[in-house]
């Protein structure tokens, strides 16, 4: 081999030694103590330390981060598990954060959620008492329909004079089920508008949106049957 020849392949290994030193740098220094409380080195994570931490250490000895356990499937299960409860956590407080912030947009006062409530109960309140002269109408079209049925009391009514009564009726029991649907959503409004307020005056004290809890259900909270409509 001539000079040149083993001149060049000394440097080869020079570069292929550096190639590898630097390799082993970027990827840092493995160390963990393992079962028999033999402290472990290495450049790759090391197969006797997969039950516990290892640090990778950075060329000066200062510690680049931390390899968790290798985790067995029950681990993995368990650990997977946990994660998802914070990840919905963490969304369920963002949720509640959004929710108050937007409450305080929409109700920068009392005075201006005591007016929506209002306004929302209007409507509903009318249709009530829509409903309600309907059936005043109905009852005042029955009388004279039930005036013609005496003249037939222990005979057979004719089809004509039936049809009407029992058409009439139907009508009123669909006015009768609308006004209870009615009354029933002026309830639901009021629960709503009432736990609004209670998290609204937190929130107007200056408590921090998304740090109340979840709010209730308006389903849940007392029977509001008894406030006036």
């Amino acid at each position: 081999m001539s000079r040149a020849a083993a001149v060049a392949g000394g440097v080869l290994l020079v570069l292929a030694g550096a190639a590898q030193a630097q390799a082993a740098s970027s990827r840092g220094i493995f160390t963990c103590i393992d079962a028999q409380g033999r402290r472990l080195t290495s450049d790759r994570p090391i197969a006797a330390c997969t039950d516990r931490e290892q640090r990778i250490l950075n060329a000066d000895g200062s510690v680049r981060e931390i390899l968790p356990p290798t985790l067995t499937a029950e681990e993995r299960i368990a650990h997977e598990a946990r994660e998802r409860e914070k990840a919905a956590e963490r969304a369920a407080h963002q949720e509640a954060r959004r929710r108050d912030r937007n409450l305080l947009i929409r109700y920068p006062s009392e005075p201006a959620h005591r007016k929506a409530r209002v306004e929302a109960l209007d409507d509903v309140r009318q249709a009530v008492q829509l409903s309600e002269r309907r059936l005043v109408t109905l009852a005042e079209e029955r009388k004279p329909l039930l005036s013609e049925a005496e003249f037939y009391v222990g005979r057979q009514m004719p089809l004509k004079l039936r049809q009407q009564l029992d058409a009439n009726e139907a009508a009123s029991q669909a006015q009768r089920n609308l006004i209870a649907n009615q009354q029933a959503e002026v309830q639901r409004i009021n629960a709503r508008y009432d736990v609004e307020l209670v998290r609204l005056r937190q929130l107007w004290a200056g408590a921090v949106p998304g740090t109340l809890g979840p709010m209730p259900n308006p389903a849940d909270i007392a029977d509001p049957a008894a406030r006036a409509n």
